[in-house]
């Protein structure tokens, strides 16, 4: 179904932008972060902030940033701090950034680089955050590495702790850090989704034959992953069986670019994609769904999960964020730099 957009647009965004964050560690405002990826202009971070009345967005901070970004993660413990991985012509690189006290005082306050990820020789991907508050550690991912870092911010010292190459027959392009165990994290890889432990870097599990672009865990199920795929949409996984999805979601009519499970409400999964449109999920996990090592029978596709689309943008999304604070609410990013915030409250009882 598609219905009437009510979202809350901010157009601050100057230039194209693919990568949206919210910032989970504030506990007062339903903020986001959003960054651009102009090639030549200078980049900008805006900091943007849902008001009081949840009628309008706010630009509470623009810092400029040096590179095109293409990663950006907000950090789950200080909602002063984010990386971004970014590029400039040939070069590429991975920083940890500060944003400066007196932000809101100053036309044009300079971000503090905290710590530069500078031990990849590959092209850098994606930067990891484990979700569940304060960690010293921290995921980088490039096309051929795992990079585990121990992260002492306030010195401003990164140091490796461990690395692994995937093989030269291997091409690492993102992942996600398992939130109910933080020695877990999902790689994708080619055409497979790799799952990795952290102590001893080898691989533990594959889910082969999955043309993934995007993966996020479920935060209140264990062993529950969706990922987003080029020509089939979403995919629900259960990691003890991987052979075969537990859901396929394939409403998306071109390639599918993000996913993102509520932070909160277990069974509400967003999705978007290139054809310029976000879906709002419910996907019920029941216990029986974990038990049959079979495809996914078509008896279980007879009931639409699709509760929303949202229709009313004219560009690829690639940027989707829950707001942590307030789960009823997600930010939307749009390549030319439209931010829309919606609530699906209208929805969710319609399951």
């Amino acid at each position: 179904m598609q219905g009437a957009s009510t979202g809350i647009v901010y157009g601050g965004l100057k230039y194209q932008a693919r990568c949206i964050a919210d910032v989970r560690a504030d506990p007062d405002h339903t903020t986001f972060l959003a960054g651009t990826l102009s090639l030549k202009e200078e980049n900008e971070v805006h900091l943007i902030r849902l008001s009081a009345s949840g009628s309008e967005l706010v630009c509470e901070g623009l810092f400029y940033h040096p590179n095109e970004i293409w990663d950006l993660k907000s950090c789950p413990y200080d909602p002063r701090i984010f990386s971004t991985v970014f590029t400039s012509g040939e070069t590429y690189g991975a920083s940890i950034w500060k944003i400066p006290e007196l932000y809101g005082q100053s036309n044009s306050p300079q971000l503090e680089q905290l710590v530069s990820l500078d031990e990849h020789t590959f092209k850098i991907k994606c930067i990891l955050w484990w979700p569940l508050g304060k960690h010293d550690k921290l995921i980088s991912i490039d096309e051929g590495n795992l990079f585990l870092w121990s992260l002492d911010s306030s010195n401003k010292r990164a140091k490796v702790i461990s690395q692994e190459s995937v093989g030269m027959l291997h091409n690492l392009s993102g992942g996600a850090w398992d939130p109910h165990d933080r020695n877990a994290v999902a790689a994708i890889c080619d055409s497979s989704l790799q799952c990795w432990d952290l102590r001893t870097m080898k691989r533990a599990n594959t889910i082969e034959h999955a043309h993934v672009r995007d993966v996020d865990y479920n935060p209140k199920r264990q062993h529950i992953l969706a990922t987003a795929e080029d020509e089939s949409g979403i995919h629900i996984w259960d990691l003890r069986m991987p052979k075969f999805p537990l859901k396929e979601l394939p409403r998306h009519m071109h390639w599918t670019w993000a996913v993102r499970h509520n932070p909160e409400y277990d069974n509400l999964i967003l999705s978007a994609g290139t054809d310029s449109t976000v879906n709002l999920w419910s996907v019920k996990i029941a216990s029986d769904d974990s038990t049959p090592e079979s495809p996914v029978d078509s008896s279980r596709r007879l009931t639409d999960p699709l509760l929303n689309s949202y229709t009313d943008y004219e560009d690829s999304i690639y940027g989707l964020a829950w707001s942590s604070r307030e789960p009823s609410v997600f930010a939307s990013l749009s390549y030319d730099g439209r931010v829309v915030v919606e609530s699906v409250r209208p929805y969710m009882q319609k399951k």
